[in-house]
């Protein structure tokens, strides 16, 4: 992926409170199981839709999620992604919304779902 800007080299980055930190969030191409190509849907209508993120660190008070597990957001509730430099790899991270995490899940979950928007 290439960056307008260099990533922010960091030691660590905690969430305040029981906040939530995720990585990995698609927004690229998706493939259903029956090998259908999805273009990538950011910023259209058809985009409109919850997505799967793995989180990448959590608040000292947060009790339901931790480091590492999938979590399924509604739609836009997260911030805009900011690039950054650990010593683990490079990462675009966005905070999200935790009265709006929807699911949580111990695996990487395929997303192959479709919008319902009507365009």
């Amino acid at each position: 992926m290439k960056y307008s800007y260099a990533p922010h080299k960091i030691k660590s980055l905690r969430p305040l409170r029981d906040g939530v930190i995720v990585k990995d969030m698609n927004f690229d191409e998706r493939r259903t199981s029956s090998g259908i190509v999805l273009v990538s849907d950011d910023g259209k209508n058809s985009g409109i839709r919850p997505r799967w993120a793995e989180v990448y660190a959590v608040g000292p008070e947060q009790q339901d999620i931790t480091v590492g597990q999938w979590i399924l957001i509604e739609h836009g509730r997260w911030t805009r992604g900011v690039h950054i430099e650990d010593d683990t790899g490079t990462y675009t991270v966005r905070r999200v919304d935790v009265k709006d995490i929807m699911l949580v899940s111990d695996t990487p979950v395929v997303d192959d779902t479709l919008s319902d928007k009507v365009v």
